[in-house]
């Protein structure tokens, strides 16, 4: 029998009470710990600046979140990819954890990237830039209210996100135009974000072969000076962006559900919706004209939760199903007109 190989950080496997009360100073986790892929993923980023002829590339450091300080050429990674406990941790408190998949990280990665970009090369004192995407001093809103239909602005992230602000704007039309795949050209034929588009190209042309004004090395708030627990840390998020299952989800599911005790049958409520996850997802999207991203993002959490609170089906799984497409096309509809897409903290 081989021997066990020892844990690189002593709380790895203690329960998530106990790893609540942690600092997160004290987690002592480093970005060479994040997940081959996580490393992979910036790598392919620096090969895609070196294609596109930009000699520049962001430093990366661990954080709290995904975030580029004003100022700062460099990008910030949250500490849960370190460890697939932290991530467990985050999944948990969070009901997902962004950028934990390749493809979700790339993403968030061209996107933060475009900010550092900004800095790098001090574009926001362009007047240019000013003019096609509004003043970078504009104050960041708590919430906004997207137009889901506008062709004004990219679709890069979820929620619209282009739409929150100046900065988020250029950073989503970089990420877009950076995209190997993205066919821009051909895909915003027509919409007004293709001047946008357009701009970043002349803009990346200007620079080309130039090193970058800025190039601070600074990282802020990085893991290693947090003192806050990772409960505390968890607690300000969750009131932040209004997460509390009992006030969302659990009426929704108890009224569609219910318990062994009240009735439920033998089928989970949650193998359930797993089994009928796609039909739902193209059904409702074809009723609200809605991204199936998103609808997929309710779906899911609403799994999670149906799991923890033992939900079982109570009526017919055909009457079941229809009460259920309802629901999410009901809660996805509210997301829609409800303008209270939350920005990060």
């Amino acid at each position: 029998m081989s021997p066990k190989k020892k844990s690189k950080f002593v709380w790895e496997d203690w329960p998530d009470e106990k790893l609540l009360d942690l600092k997160i100073k004290d987690l002592g986790v480093t970005l060479e710990d994040c997940p081959t892929f996580v490393l992979d993923c910036i790598s392919r980023l620096y090969d895609e600046l070196e294609s596109a002829g930009i000699e520049f590339r962001p430093h990366f450091w661990l954080s709290n979140e995904w975030f580029t300080p004003d100022g700062v050429p460099g990008v910030a990674l949250p500490f849960y990819l370190a460890h697939p406990s932290l991530l467990r941790l985050e999944k948990s408190q969070m009901f997902e954890a962004e950028g934990s998949q390749p493809q979700s990280c790339m993403r968030i990665l061209r996107h933060e990237t475009g900010h550092a970009f900004e800095n790098a090369f001090d574009l926001r004192k362009k007047r240019i830039v000013h003019k096609v995407f509004g003043r970078s001093s504009k104050a960041y809103p708590e919430t906004y209210s997207p137009k889901p239909y506008s062709k004004r602005f990219v679709l890069h992230l979820d929620s619209w996100y282009a739409q929150s602000h100046p900065d988020e704007d250029f950073a989503e039309t970089f990420a877009v135009w950076l995209t190997p795949s993205s066919n821009w050209r051909e895909r915003y034929k027509g919409w007004g974000a293709l001047k946008k588009l357009e701009l970043m190209d002349e803009l990346v042309e200007e620079i080309r072969g130039k090193k970058p004004s800025n190039r601070s090395s600074r990282k802020v708030d990085p893991v290693s000076k947090l003192k806050g627990t990772l409960r505390e840390f968890y607690e300000e998020r969750i009131s932040h962006y209004g997460l509390n299952y009992p006030d969302f989800y659990d009426r929704d599911l108890r009224r569609l559900f219910a318990t062994k005790a009240n009735g439920g049958t033998g089928v989970k409520a949650s193998r359930f919706m797993r089994r009928h996850r796609k039909e739902v997802r193209r059904t409702v999207s074809f009723w609200t004209e809605t991204y199936r991203y998103r609808i997929n993002q309710v779906i899911g959490e609403m799994i999670q939760r149906a799991d923890e609170l033992e939900l079982y089906l109570k009526d017919t799984e055909q009457d079941s199903l229809n009460n259920f497409k309802l629901l999410i096309a009901v809660r996805t509809m509210d997301f829609l007109h409800s303008g209270q897409h939350l920005l990060a903290l």
